[in-house]
């Protein structure tokens, strides 16, 4: 069966919950209640990564997730740390998490991937091309799906060069990350590339920008409710794509439509 991921953002300004789990004792909760609902991975991050998001330092962020992870790793619950600062993802495996969540793949800090190989973290490596504040002016492809295989597979060949075993790398296309409307359906599309490379393959579509404009209608601002159909229907079609896990914030909805397609699929 697909994973599914459940998005625990301690943070107050994310595109879409920012500030409702901006506390340690909401956050918890939040995480239980996705835990419940089926989530097999609670991924924790005290940053945004929206467009145009502003850099949190290190110290403020472990401020926001450290006591989150703890009490979470606690409760039985597998925690995945969401950050692109190696120091946090050190102190975070210290607190309880399992697996590094880096949206940069390795590249937003050059001291990442040699933290993550001491840790015996999983490593999930995103496809990236510049911080959330820029990111859109590298947004240029050609064949994007292809292009973006042949980053990540960069990415893990330095992964296995800082000593990290390919059993530990968790691929992620960044659906979102410099990349245009239209391109994120090209990678999704494609995924067969990216699966092709051998790692377990993430995707995260949840409420993203690109869902909503293919709802929209003139200035219409799309619902969280029909932004959590959308990405419980592309989650669904990615795991019929072999991904091994998606990233969301409802996880419920998730649930349900991957059961409806697993059983679709007979499996």
């Amino acid at each position: 069966m697909t994973g599914i991921w459940g998005i625990v953002n301690v943070t107050p300004d994310s595109f879409s919950d920012g500030g409702r789990y901006f506390d340690v004792d909401r956050a918890v909760a939040h995480g239980l209640r996705l835990r419940a609902a089926g989530a097999t991975v609670l991924d924790v991050g005290g940053e945004s990564t929206r467009p145009g998001a502003e850099r949190v330092g290190s110290a403020e962020e472990q401020a926001r997730v450290l006591p989150v992870i703890e009490q979470l790793a606690a409760a039985g619950a597998p925690v995945s740390i969401d950050t692109i600062n190696a120091s946090t993802a050190a102190a975070a495996v210290r607190a309880g998490a399992r697996i590094v969540n880096d949206v940069s793949g390795g590249l937003g800090d050059p001291e990442m991937r040699a933290a993550v190989a001491e840790s015996g973290a999983d490593f999930a490596i995103g496809h990236w091309r510049g911080f959330s504040a820029d990111m859109y002016a590298n947004a240029e492809y050609r064949r994007v799906a292809r292009e973006v295989a042949g980053e990540l597979q960069e990415r893990m060949g330095e992964a296995a060069a800082a000593g990290i075993a390919p059993s530990r790398l968790i691929l992620d296309p960044g659906i979102g990350f410099a990349k245009a409307g239209v391109q994120n359906w090209d990678v999704l599309r494609g995924l067969d590339e990216i699966v092709a490379l051998g790692p377990r393959v993430l995707i995260g579509t949840s409420r993203k920008r690109f869902l909503a404009e293919v709802l929209a209608q003139a200035d219409e601002n799309v619902s969280e409710v029909r932004r959590d159909l959308a990405t419980a229907v592309t989650s669904a079609l990615a795991a019929r794509a072999g991904v091994w896990a998606v990233r969301v914030h409802d996880v419920a909805a998730t649930r349900d439509a991957l059961a409806i397609a697993h059983a679709w699929d007979g499996v």
